[in-house]
């Protein structure tokens, strides 16, 4: 793609017509090929616009896609909750940044043409790419306000579209095109870019140090802990780890380096300690409240981790709790209220067993209990999450009635939030919470409570979190990723 082509006053880079693809590996050398062609297309047509003015006509490029059609109703293998389509028919999928999901793309697409023996076609798409997608790699480069540059920039650019940046595939809801195509990866191209800006935004760090795993806490306390571990892997040569970055992509690879401090910490920290692959493990504080674990999870969802598990605190239910005991959720109370008109309330959230094992027993190894006297420490049942903090200050009849009949046994105010996205984007979820007060038993969470608990329960709640994960990093694929979260008509890519 070198020279533009101009066509009714639109131009335009050279759209090479459809190739097919046997091979997973080339399929992803072509679709970067087209990508960053367009990209750069779209990045020397708006440095030449801003610095010479507006062009005659509109400038456009287009996203590169990836196509499979299947003509067979062989029946796949049942077992397997991914890598197929349903039926026969042709099911498409704009990409964006093939560079940073090449592993994923690469094994995603070789399912498919295994399972059904047929080839990809990659090709470009009809939907335009808009230019803040475009210059987001280029650092030299930002897209000015409404108003700021001396043209209008939607008069010659295509700008983000949200009328076409959706959740209507994961929702249930994808209606094919006039083409027929159904859907092939639970993100289109501009969704993704959206979520990978806002990523950077929210995170301060570059969506590409996300590793496959991901722990969320609502306490700075973890992170301090997260980076001694993190030290201490890196001085183990033995460990895989490889690197550990945190906001403002500061990273060391050393445990005695020096990490960088951000002037400012952005509204969701995140950490990432990495190994090849990105088969390492994020921590993400998110924050207070299930907006904050909303926003976290709508926007990592599109990176496609194989985990995410909350470990943050809860108020104790039960005065047979103690604080410091360990909640394992096996069912939420979903009164948080943020994720209602895309997954009703009425929707179960079901407690996945492999998760579940992984955190028992990763709270067996790290108390040295077993059986039955691990619960002592640990009350696995239903957690409940709200969206007032101060529930206590209000008439309490109502709320406590609804956890009495609920079973509730801890309250929060992100779980529910996280698990029931896992359950939406189809990425694997679990919850492990620690009790740090019991309001409706008199224990407050005051200043020197909290400090005493603190120093003596973050560590131990952190490492249970990481032993877990390790668990499940070397779980196969297809066990994880398991037919539970799969709905009647699902998409062959993960």
């Amino acid at each position: 793609m070198a020279d533009s082509d101009q066509t009714a006053g639109v131009t335009c880079p050279d759209l090479p017509g459809p190739e097919d693809f046997t091979d997973a590996g080339r399929a992803v050398d072509r679709l970067i090929e087209l990508y960053e062609d367009a990209a750069g297309f779209l990045c020397r047509e708006f440095s030449a616009a801003m610095a010479q003015g507006a062009p005659a006509g509109r400038i456009r490029a287009f996203y590169p896609e990836i196509r499979v059609t299947t003509t067979s109703f062989a029946q796949i293998d049942s077992r397997l909750s991914f890598g197929h389509v349903a039926e026969p028919g042709t099911y498409a999928t704009t990409v964006t940044r093939p560079r940073l999901f090449r592993d994923y793309l690469s094994q995603q697409m070789q399912l498919v043409m295994d399972h059904h023996g047929v080839p990809v076609t990659i090709g470009v798409s009809d939907i335009p790419m808009p230019v803040h997608f475009a210059v987001a790699g280029d650092p030299g480069l930002t897209v000015p306000q409404e108003g700021a540059a001396e043209f209008t920039l939607r008069d010659v650019f295509d700008v983000p579209d949200l009328s076409t940046t959706n959740d209507d595939i994961v929702n249930g809801m994808f209606r094919p095109g006039p083409d027929g195509a159904g859907a092939l990866a639970p993100f289109t191209a501009q969704r993704v870019d959206y979520s990978l800006a806002r990523l950077s935004h929210y995170t301060a760090t570059d969506p590409g140090h996300f590793q496959t795993h991901v722990l969320f806490t609502n306490y700075q306390f973890y992170v301090a802990e997260f980076e001694a571990y993190a030290r201490r892997m890196l001085g183990d040569p033995a460990s895989g780890y490889t690197a550990f970055v945190g906001p403002g992509n500061s990273q060391i690879t050393r445990p005695d380096a020096p990490l960088d401090p951000t002037a400012k910490l952005p509204q969701m920290p995140s950490y990432h300690l990495k190994r090849p692959g990105g088969a390492g493990i994020t921590l993400v504080n998110i924050g207070v409240g299930p907006s904050n674990a909303k926003t976290a999870t709508d926007h990592i969802a599109v990176l496609r981790p194989h985990a995410w598990i909350m470990v943050g605190h809860c108020a104790g239910l039960r005065n047979t709790q103690s604080l410091g005991d360990f909640v394992l959720a096996h069912a939420y109370l979903r009164e948080d209220g943020v994720l209602d008109a895309d997954l009703p309330a009425w929707v179960p959230i079901p407690a996945l067993a492999e998760i579940q094992i992984a955190l028992e027993e990763a709270v067996a190894t790290e108390t040295q209990l077993k059986g039955y006297d691990l619960k002592r420490i640990m009350r696995t049942g239903t957690v409940a999450s709200f969206d007032n903090r101060n529930w206590e200050l209000r008439d309490q009849s109502g709320p406590v009635q609804r956890l009495s009949q609920s079973r509730a046994i801890a309250l929060d105010m992100e779980s529910a939030t996280v698990a029931a996205n896992g359950f939406r984007f189809r990425v694997p979820y679990g919850t492990l919470l620690c009790v740090s007060d019991k309001p409706l038993h008199g224990e407050l969470k005051l200043p020197g409570m909290a400090s005493a608990f603190y120093k003596t329960q973050v560590a131990r709640h952190l490492m249970i979190g990481i032993r877990a994960m390790e668990t499940l990093r070397e779980m196969p694929l297809e066990r994880i990723h398991s037919r539970k979260l799969r709905s009647f008509d699902e998409t062959a890519f993960l």
